[in-house]
């Protein structure tokens, strides 16, 4: 001990020759340490009834330097160097040198307690023992801090030092037993202040409030202990209020999408899928915030009562962490399916509208035909007919039935549309049922009196004469060519459906075949309307009475002249709408590229922004704040990547607008990024996270970064795949390395040790334990008993072995010192100790204590202390 005592000594009198070099120098330090150092000497020779007037003259025979050292045998000469020089050094010893803040030096202890009681006062900054203390405040602000009922310091002012000064140095004087050691007219006139004299006055306030520090002490350790506590206590109902609304929020959702009832309408459907594009981009991105803000506060929590010596938090029944995520897997497995489900009900819905469409338009074209058939087919027109008559009629009717059998395919395809449209689950099914039964049942009907009219003629054909063959023959190509006609003008006005390029350039393809066949057609229109003029030319020569008409049928040159006119109008009709769907389709085809160039980029960019924060996580490049900065720079820069994803999210909402599909220029969906963006969000506040526990601990625990790159490169060493875990096998791959017989299995890590690898890694390095003693360990470093330890928690136990934290021995040291060595303390004790809440919150908290040495309203703080703890219930 009396080593170390010179030692300080002299490490600290190492800087006194620059000081009195300095002093030498500077007369006015000279007066400022002659007056200072005279009037201590003086404050001690007056206990032996004398005093000092000249400090060199004084001191010349030794016998006021004996009465005033007794043990120190010192021969002064005179010198002012010698003298002041040996008096700074009995200051030093016997005022300053004891003096200790925190484990400093002395000066450096005296100036951090200035620091500290000055640090209320916003006016005083106090960094050195001359400057800092020429205006007078900081004298002023040590005195007020311990006796404000001294100083009204509201009334002092920066710009008065000497009025300061002079109150300080009077009031210390007349009630604080502090001499007068400067004027206040040496300090404020000089530029800098003597460092020695402000030190040995400030020694005298330091050693007069000294008396008040042990209870201040001891008042701060109670505080801190109690802070932490109400703060870990906030924090964990934080987290279960935002696990509850997140679970109730997750309850409402899911059956919402679990709905799968379809819409009746295209409308109500697209509504639908707006709803959910709402619910992915404005609904549910918070709430993943707040999961991942849920882990990390829970992380958080869990490494601040791990550091505090806390029990582990263990959050209400349903609302673990495992809860949470399990209720969220269940969300995200309902939402999968939804949207395929929405677009392929739109796709169902959308083809339902063309069949039904389609199948008006034959239905209505074919009633138009049959209109009047089945009047005309029971007619008995025959009975009364002449030979030439009969034969009409005969021909008349095989050409109807020419044109029956030509309408049996529209009939056929009605009744497969119909089919489509009940097997698609159509919701107006039962009316086209309807319709479709009424046209079946006609047709039949019409089937059936067709053979009655034809059995009728021909039982009277060999009565009746050949009619004109010119007739027949115009009937015969004018049917066809007019069912052509009709068919065409039906394929022309039937509306269509595309969802690609291709499909578009089919159908102008096959309008284009179509026109081909326009010249050809128009040569057997003008072959029949020839026929016909035959027709007349031989009624007009040989004066035949035919009444004007065609017996064999009722298709006249006007009627295909007016239909094949209708035909020529409605081909460039059906250019133009070709043009305008095969534009829209090129529409489309942007689109997609457009899409796919963006997706292209953004999913890679994800996938590599997500492997480089995982090799920052585990690579030991520069110290933990080096890695901290490098992740929130990665933060930074993925936050501004965010407009990239809206600008994406808009073209996407543009693609479905169009009822765009399918893209085949990438592999990407807006779902695939979604869920990349989400997972990089996550990893990104996770892995800072992880970061920012591990500099708590290390700061918390006084671990060296030397020790926190020791504890990573073990850990990285047998982490082969770099993943930032470790596995059972690769654990036992690590005892083997320390000499253990264990198999060489394969590999794998996952980040964490399991049971067994903990207490192999225990033992490799010298603990000797049994069952009872790990299972206490794997308490502390598995409070959630997940049967794995990861790495945080390792460096927690590793470091909790051998730091210096609070114990519940300490709070209840510090309890017994507030309470003047009793084993109880009383509620005004507390309330005059500690700040207000604080001390309610002991009062509301402590049991009574019940000792034999117990009076009214006594409070047990040793159970409190101790259930702080964990070692008793609070």
């Amino acid at each position: 001990m009396d080593h170390y005592d010179s030692q300080q000594t002299n490490d600290y009198m190492q800087p006194e020759e620059d000081w009195d070099r300095d002093l030498l120098l500077d007369p006015a330090w000279e007066k400022q340490q002659r007056k200072t150092f005279t009037a201590w000497c003086n404050s001690h020779l007056r206990k032996a009834g004398t005093q000092i007037e000249n400090i060199e003259e004084d001191f010349r025979d030794g016998l006021k330097l004996m009465l005033l050292l007794e043990v120190i045998s010192e021969i002064v000469d005179g010198n002012v160097k010698m003298t002041l020089g040996m008096i700074w050094t009995i200051i030093l010893r016997f005022a300053i040198q004891d003096i200790s803040v925190e484990e400093t030096s002395a000066k450096e202890g005296l100036l951090l307690w200035c620091q500290r009681k000055t640090a209320p006062y916003k006016n005083v900054n106090i960094q050195n023992f001359h400057i800092s203390w020429k205006d007078g405040l900081g004298f002023c602000a040590l005195i007020h801090r311990h006796r404000p009922e001294l100083i009204d310091y509201g009334k002092l002012r920066k710009d008065d030092p000497l009025t300061n000064l002079n109150t300080a140095f009077d009031v210390a004087e007349k009630y604080l037993d502090i001499p007068k050691m400067l004027d206040a007219e040496d300090i404020v006139g000089t530029a800098r202040p003597d460092e020695k004299a402000i030190m040995t006055y400030v020694s005298s306030f330091y050693h007069a409030f000294s008396g008040a520090q042990k209870a201040e002490t001891a008042a701060n350790r109670i505080c801190k202990v109690l802070a932490v506590n109400q703060e870990n206590e906030q924090l964990m109902e934080d987290y279960e209020k935002l696990a509850s609304d997140l679970l109730e929020w997750i309850r409402r959702t899911i059956p919402w999408l679990e709905n799968r009832v379809p819409e009746n309408t295209m409308h109500a459907m697209q509504q639908k899928l707006e709803d959910f594009r709402d619910y992915r981009r404005l609904h549910k991105p918070p709430k993943v915030q707040e999961k991942c803000q849920l882990e990390i506060n829970f992380n958080t929590l869990q490494t601040k009562l791990r550091l505090s010596n806390r029990p582990a938090f263990m959050p209400s029944e349903g609302r673990m962490v495992s809860d949470i995520n399990n209720a969220w897997g269940c969300l995200e497995q309902v939402e999968k399916g939804y949207e395929e489900w929405l677009l392929n009900e739109i796709r169902r819905l959308e083809r339902l509208d063309h069949l039904a469409e389609k199948f008006r338009q034959k239905a209505s074209i074919h009633e138009a035909w049959t209109d009047g058939k089945e009047a005309m087919l029971r007619q008995k027109d025959y009975e009364t007919a002449t030979l030439s008559e009969i034969k009409a009629l005969l021909k008349k009717h095989e050409a109807f039935e020419s044109d029956l059998a030509a309408h049996q395919d529209r009939v056929e395809q009605i009744a497969a549309i119909a089919q489509e449209l009940n097997e698609l689950d159509y919701y107006d099914s039962p009316s086209v049922n309807a319709r479709c039964q009424k046209i079946c049942d006609q047709w039949d009907n019409l089937g059936a009196l067709t053979q009655k009219r034809r059995e009728a003629l021909e039982r009277t054909e060999k009565l009746l004469e050949t009619i004109d063959q010119l007739y027949l023959e115009y009937a015969k190509r004018a049917a066809p060519f007019n069912n052509w006609m009709e068919g065409a003008m039906e394929d022309l006005q039937d509306t269509f459906i595309v969802h690609t390029i291709e499909e578009i350039q089919g159908l102008t393809t096959a309008h284009e075949q179509f026109k081909a066949t326009l010249p050809d057609a128009d040569k057997e229109r003008l072959a029949i309307l020839g026929i016909h003029n035959e027709v007349s030319k031989i009624v007009q020569t040989y004066h035949v009475n035919m009444a004007g008409t065609n017996p064999y049928t009722t298709i006249t040159p006007q009627e295909i002249n007016g239909k094949w006119d209708h035909v020529r109008q409605l081909v460039p009709r059906r250019d133009q709408a070709l043009t305008e769907e095969h534009a829209r389709q090129q529409h489309n085809e942007r689109l997609r590229k457009q899409f796919g160039a963006q997706a292209n980029v953004i999913g890679p960019w994800i996938q590599t922004k997500m492997e480089e924060i995982g090799r920052i996580s585990i690579e030991m490049h520069g110290t933990l704040e080096d890695q901290l900065s490098h992740l929130r720079q990665y933060e930074k820069s993925i936050v501004n990547y965010k407009p990239k994803i809206d600008q994406l999210e808009g073209d996407h909402q543009l693609i479905q607008e169009a009822l765009i599909f399918d893209n085949k220029h990438t592999n990407y969906t807006m779902e695939h990024i979604r869920v990349g963006w989400e997972q990089l969000l996550t990893t990104i506040a996770r892995t800072i996270n992880e970061v920012e526990n591990q500099i708590l601990t290390r700061d918390a625990k006084g671990i060296s970064q030397e020790q926190m790159n020791e504890f990573r490169a073990s850990f990285n060493h047998f982490d082969r795949d770099h993943s930032g875990t470790l596995g059972p096998e690769e654990f036992k791959a690590c005892l083997i390395s320390l000499g253990y017989d264990i198999g060489n299995d394969p590999q794998k890590k996952t980040g964490m040790m399991d049971t067994d690898d903990f207490r192999a890694c225990l033992i490799s390095m010298g603990y000797n334990m049994g069952e009872a003693e790990f299972a206490r360990i794997m308490s502390i470093v598995d409070p959630n008993r997940l049967g794995v330890v990861t790495f945080q928690a390792f460096i927690d136990f590793m470091s909790r072995e051998t730091a210096d934290t609070d114990t519940a021995d300490q709070v209840m040291a510090s309890f017994k010192i507030l309470a003047g060595d009793k084993n109880y303390i009383t509620m005004d004790e507390l309330r005059r100790e500690l700040p207000p809440d604080q001390a309610e919150y002991c009062i509301a908290r402590m049991a009574p204590y019940t000792g034999p040495d117990s009076v009214p309203g006594a409070l047990d703080y040793m159970s409190f202390s101790t259930a702080l703890y964990g070692e008793s219930d609070l």
